[in-house]
């Protein structure tokens, strides 16, 4: 294991980020990241130009080509933060992770949010000071590299920055059964193999719902918590996904105004880019870049529902957000609650102010950008239990080419 201490100088640059997230990127398979923009609910922020630019290269040229794994923690900046305003966990080419403790919920300091992929375990439920520990470890190779703060010797390791590195050490395992694994192939197996089993949410705000193709989610844990068991032994027989395009699905950029009280309903027809180079009829990560001022951000919801029925909160209330003047510009809130789903009909975007005070604002521009593959993901694998996620995605993916 390589730890490269970024965080450990008087300053941070952009260039600093960009060599961290670019280090030796055919030499290390996975880089594990437990920081990100500050936890304290009222920040917009996210990777500048170069750490981008490093992190897009890492995917598209890292590993001699198969894309190097970014797994990044949601945050802890708890319920009065969304982590969809944090640019390094929300974006599509990382692997967000929330946590959860022992006892199936969600912690006091868990973030939630719509880009979020998938959880593991962290604290104790009844001792706040168990958690996990954390070391110096053996690797035969640089299986993976950690951009953080120092984990040696700490026996109470805690927050989702214990739960990226427990991913990263999951994704290791599943690279050493099937080296030949794509960095997309890891979030696909990520997804069809991440366990509900007893997580909930302790306030019961978000409960798990099931998307248009069957595949269950919750706004806090994603797809659920990684199975390292179940990812191996899928690696064993996968069969690599087919090619990813990016499609601009289409944009709204008249202005709007969002009423006080009330709901701002915009709705868009796509194609999917149909008949062209970046058609994409199986979604892997749908984006809505939105442009919006108000005279208070952190009051502001956003919704996003898909052709297929399934609505994503792709930003929740932030109290202490009391920005009036930066708003987002072109922010590209990011969901993965429609995996696997078809993309072509109409998209609904939601807009309105959940405060006690009476807002006002404006949404300037929407644009949906919508990823995934032409053709079906999971065609050449064999489906051995019929009550898995891969056999009913399968399923559903079959019958709608029946259709």
């Amino acid at each position: 294991m390589l730890r490269i201490r970024m965080l450990d100088q008087p300053y941070m640059t952009d260039l600093i980020e960009a060599n961290s997230m670019g280090h030796e990127p055919n030499l290390i398979d996975i880089y594990s990241a437990s920081w990100g923009p500050t936890d304290d609910g009222k920040t917009v922020d996210g990777p500048r130009n170069a750490t981008m630019r490093a992190i897009v290269r890492g995917v598209n040229e890292g590993r001699n080509g198969l894309g190097n794994i970014y797994v990044w923690a949601s945050g802890d900046g708890g319920e009065d933060d969304d982590c969809n305003c944090d640019g390094y966990a929300a974006s599509m080419w990382t692997v967000s992770i929330n946590s959860a403790i022992n006892d199936g919920q969600n912690a006091h300091y868990d973030e939630s949010c719509s880009s979020t992929l998938a959880s593991t375990f962290s604290n104790g439920a009844k001792d706040p000071n168990t958690g996990v520990v954390s070391g110096t470890s053996s690797f035969h190779n640089n299986s993976y590299a950690i951009s953080s703060s120092s984990l040696e010797g700490n026996e109470s390791h805690s927050g989702t920055s214990a739960a990226a590195p427990e991913a990263a050490g999951v994704f290791a395992l599943a690279l050493e059964a099937n080296p030949s694994l794509t960095w997309r192939d890891i979030q696909h197996l990520s997804v069809l193999t991440s366990k509900r089993n007893s997580l909930f949410d302790a306030k019961g705000r978000f409960h798990w719902t099931m998307n248009g193709v069957g595949l269950e989610f919750n706004h806090l844990f994603g797809y659920g918590v990684l199975d390292a068991g179940a990812m191996v032994a899928l690696s064993k027989e996968w069969k690599t996904v087919p090619a990813r395009y990016h499609c601009d699905g289409g944009s709204i950029k008249e202005q709007r105004r969002i009423p006080s009280r009330g709901t701002l309903v915009l709705k868009l027809d796509t194609k999917a880019c149909q008949g062209t180079d970046t058609e994409v009829n199986y979604l892997e990560h749908v984006q809505a870049v939105v442009t919006l001022n108000s005279t208070r951000r952190g009051d502001t919801n956003i919704y996003l529902t898909s052709p297929m029925g399934t609505r994503s909160m792709i930003l929740s209330r932030r109290p202490n957000d009391d920005d009036r003047h930066d708003g987002f510009v072109k922010w590209p809130f990011m969901t993965t609650h429609t995996w696997g789903e078809y993309p072509k009909g109409t998209w609904t975007l939601e807009v309105r102010f959940v405060g006690d005070k009476p807002q006002a604002g404006w949404l300037k521009e929407w644009t949906l950008m919508l990823h995934g593959t032409r053709d079906a993901p999971y065609v050449n694998l064999p489906v051995t239990d019929p009550h898995s996620k891969l056999a009913v995605v399968k399923k559903a993916h079959e019958d709608r080419k029946k259709a």
